[in-house]
């Protein structure tokens, strides 16, 4: 049996992946807390570091940056509660005024030789749709909040054991007789890259905030939030949070609201995407674009909302694992960039 096992390595190795990535789902109301709890230590870990070499102890220092991480929670908590009941509040407003927008396509149609009658125009564009999509997004939203309080804790209590780990850690491996000085380099590029996401997020929170006020758009500061949050999905997350912000803009304000209210996003994201955030970066994420996408897809069927957003450091921190053994390097080529594949092609030459 064992000999006729070894004739397929690459059925049994998939079979393990479908059984691990089953497992992996099972188990994802219980892991995805732990995985936003680790990465959520690993951008606490410099403040911290920072406040003791300022001779802060270091019980005193996780405990003033586990105050801040509650007052951004409870701040945002009450920020989207608010809105939300302020939505609800004037969701009839709103409605009349989707109404009088269909009125005024319906005859811009007719004028123009298209023969709809109303009742089809109010069900492609049915307030209660349309209102209900930005009411589950803030829904959502405030229930991803409400599960951060989990999540708080066990940034707690694993920044409290931040020196206790490293010990471990550093024992296991010294006993064992195994290098895997890979994990510095994996909690030192996600760190950059969760700590430049999240500068780059709160710029363009807070641009599309003011953009959005000038505008004249109601509750500017929640587009703003969805905005940042959302941010940290690669590709599709600007999208997501400029449908509900453009749809409210074209309810409240009509088309030239909505017109404005696009150009805005497009010119934030365009600044901050494609210019600000690449050379920030600096070496970059070390993935292809077309991985980034497929990453986003994967971990999200794995993880739901939270893999979408910690897809980019989940993928980087396989890759890393990966190049690191010659027998899964190759792997690690197909799910880099361009750049690395030449970089390994010159190093083997010079060999």
């Amino acid at each position: 049996m064992i000999k006729s096992s070894s004739k397929f390595p690459l059925m049994i190795n998939l079979a393990a992946f479908i059984i691990i990535i089953a497992g992996l789902i099972y188990g994802a109301r219980l892991i995805t807390p732990i995985l936003m709890a680790v990465f959520l230590s690993i951008i606490c870990t410099p403040p911290i570091r920072y406040l003791v070499r300022k001779r802060v102890p270091q019980s005193l220092a996780v405990l003033v940056v586990f105050l801040m991480l509650i007052a951004i929670f409870i701040g945002l908590g009450e920020l989207v509660g608010r809105s939300v009941a302020a939505f609800t509040q004037n969701a009839g407003l709103y409605e009349q005024n989707l109404d009088k927008i269909g009125v005024s396509v319906l005859e811009f149609l007719n004028d123009r030789g298209f023969n709809f009658s109303f009742d089809r125009i109010d069900d492609l564009l049915e307030p209660s749709k349309i209102m209900g999509f930005t009411a589950r997004l803030l829904g959502q939203l405030g229930g991803f909040m409400g599960n951060f309080l989990t999540i708080l804790f066990l940034v707690l209590f694993l920044l409290l054991e931040l020196d206790d780990i490293e010990i471990k850690v550093e024992a296991i491996l010294k006993d064992y007789s195994v290098n895997y000085s890979y994990f510095d380099e994996i909690a030192n590029r996600i760190r950059h890259y969760l700590s430049i996401k999240t500068l780059t997020s709160l710029i363009t929170g807070i641009l599309l905030w003011i953009a959005l006020t000038i505008i004249g758009v109601d509750y500017a500061i929640l587009w703003g939030l969805i905005a940042f949050l959302l941010n940290y999905i690669p590709t599709i997350g600007s999208f997501i949070a400029a449908a509900p912000a453009v749809l409210f803009a074209l309810v409240q304000l009509g088309f030239g609201g909505a017109l404005a209210a696009l150009i805005a996003f497009v010119a934030v994201n365009i600044i901050i995407g494609s210019l600000i955030e690449p050379k920030l970066m600096g070496q970059g994420m070390g993935l292809s674009t077309f991985i980034v996408f497929l990453s986003l897809i994967f971990w999200g069927f794995v993880f739901g909302t939270v893999g979408m957003f910690l897809s980019v450091p989940l993928t980087m921190t396989v890759k890393i694992i990966l190049e690191h053994d010659p027998k899964t390097r190759w792997i690690a080529i197909i799910l880099g960039t361009k750049k690395d594949a030449k970089a390994l092609i010159k190093e083997n030459e010079s060999e």
